[in-house]
This record gives C-alpha cells, sequence and structure tokens, in this order.
C-alpha cells in the first residue's frame, strides 16, 4: 500500500503515516469481506462499502480524516470520485 499511495503522501511524517495505517486497515476489510486484495481491482461500491459499514458510525471529525483516506485512493486510481 505504501508503493500504491507514494506519489501522493505529502504532509508531515504523522499524516503520511496515518494515511497508510488507514488505507491498510481499508484493504484489509475489503479483501477480507469481499475478496478483492488488489486495489486495482476495486470498485466505487467496495469503497462505498467500507464507508458505510465501517466509517459511518463514527464522529464526524473521524469521518473526515477516513474520507481523505479514501480520496487519497480515489486520486491514485483514477477511477471514480466519491
Amino acid at each position: 500500500m505504501a508503493l500504491f499511495l507514494a506519489d501522493l503522501l505529502t504532509g508531515s511524517h504523522a499524516i503520511r503515516e496515518r494515511h497508510l495505517r488507514q488505507a491498510k486497515t481499508i484493504q484489509a476489510k475489503i479483501s477480507n469481506r469481499l475478496h478483492k486484495d488488489n486495489p486495482w481491482t476495486w470498485q466505487r461500491k467496495h469503497l462505498a462499502w467500507f464507508l458505510n459499514r465501517h466509517v459511518n458510525p463514527h464522529a464526524e471529525s473521524t469521518r473526515y480524516y477516513w474520507l481523505l483516506t479514501a480520496h487519497l485512493l480515489t486520486l491514485r486510481l483514477g477511477k471514480f470520485n466519491l
């Protein structure tokens, strides 16, 4: 996942680490539930499933950081916008 997002990660070390940690969590959840190991095979519905299932129950401030990471993933994929 670090190589997948390497070109897009900017900012402080803590922010880059947070994005990587969250991206790895997203990848693990999608892989376990939907059997899509490779981010290049993801569709919009896969990220939407993760956000609806795992992010919506959290506070708005927490959702904001997860949405930032999801936005980086969509930029990298170049397939769709959330």
